[in-house]
Order: C-alpha cells, then structure tokens, then sequence
C-alpha cells in the first residue's frame, strides 16, 4: 500500500506501508491491504504509520528536514487534531491538521 499524509503546508510522509492506525470520529480503526473503499472525518489523536517494503520519506519535526528509509516495519507515529481519511485500490491519502511527530 502508498500513503500520503499532507497538511496544508507540507508533505508529512510519503511512501510504503503495510498499515495505518487512524482516530475516527466514531473510534480508532486500521487500514491493512486490500482493505474497502473509504472515506472518513478523523478526530483529534494518534496516528501510527507502520512502514513496508519499498522507499518512504517523512518530514523529521526535530531536525526540521525530511528523511528517507527503506526499512520495513519501522513504526512512525505522528499526532493530529484532526482531518480526513481517504482509501482506494491500496492508496491512502490523509489529509491533516496540526501534525507533530511523537
């Protein structure tokens, strides 16, 4: 599966993953592969990315840069206040605001 986590001002992670943890309006859910069209409102809370095969690159708060990694099942978890969840065909886009990284 590909993700991309965008705020309105830059791309927070792009790439590989094998699943993504999400806050719902109505509760936590996760996405794995093959997983059902969706598109849903999230809530303030975590977000837990857990990298797959292939290449990824995130925004690194700390160091104000972005990173790149290839290593499959690092965990990244990132918290919002809030946004949107968008899944078809494998591809992920999550749109969000106020993202700092844990």
């Amino acid at each position: 599966m590909n993700i991309a986590v965008l705020t309105p001002d830059r791309e927070i992670f792009q790439g590989s993953i094998t699943s993504v943890k999400v806050p719902g309006v109505k509760g936590e859910f996760q996405v794995l592969k093959n997983h059902a069209p969706i598109v849903s409102a999230l809530d303030e809370g975590k977000i837990t990315i857990e990298t797959g095969d292939g290449g990824y690159s995130y925004y690194d708060a700390t160091s104000q840069a972005r990173k790149e990694g290839s290593t499959a099942g690092n965990k990244l978890v990132f918290e919002i206040e809030g946004g949107f969840i968008e899944v078809l065909n494998n591809e992920i886009s999550l749109l969000v605001q106020g993202v700092s990284q844990l």
